[in-house]
């Protein structure tokens, strides 16, 4: 069974974003950790994930979006934790955290040429778009098999995460 978390900071997770994973495989099973995460709150965001993702089995991917860089150079990133699970998220700090309670083995920079998903016309008119069209559909991808960890894309050294 595959499962996908998600968490953002805007009031709640877009019939989009699951409407992508859904896409990528029906038989995702799909839940929400939070959607009052405060604006812009990573402090807040990382400490929802290291208070969740203890209880969930190896293999989950937990997808967050609070993001206070969107549009900025900032990498969008899958994490494997030390226990088996994923982050998915913009490193923007939100990594910091997750590190020191539940150690990150491994992180990568999502391939977008790959791993991003090609919509419609009305693709880019969203707020939401990298949240559904990168986050959301290479997390789904991930946990649906279609693609492995190594597959996201090149994975960077561990002292280039953003800290906080």
């Amino acid at each position: 069974m595959a499962y996908v978390l998600m968490q953002t900071d805007f009031g709640g997770i877009s019939g989009a974003m699951i409407g992508v994973c859904k896409m990528v495989d029906r038989d995702l099973h799909i839940y929400q950790i939070s959607n009052t995460v405060p604006k812009f709150d990573i402090k807040r965001a990382a400490e929802n994930l290291v208070e969740v993702i203890p209880f969930w089995p190896e293999g989950t991917v937990f997808v967050s979006v609070v993001d206070p860089g969107v549009g900025t150079d900032r990498k969008a990133s899958v994490a494997r934790l030390s226990r088996g699970s994923y982050v998915v998220s913009p490193d923007n700090g939100i990594f910091d955290l997750i590190d020191r309670e539940l150690k990150i083995e491994e992180i990568r920079e999502i391939d977008q040429n790959v791993n991003r998903y090609k919509g419609n016309e009305w693709s880019n008119k969203s707020d939401i778009f990298h949240g559904r069209d990168v986050f959301s559909y290479c997390g789904a991808r991930l946990a649906s098999g279609v693609i492995t960890y190594e597959e996201v894309g090149p994975a960077y050294d561990l002292n280039e995460m953003i800290r906080y």
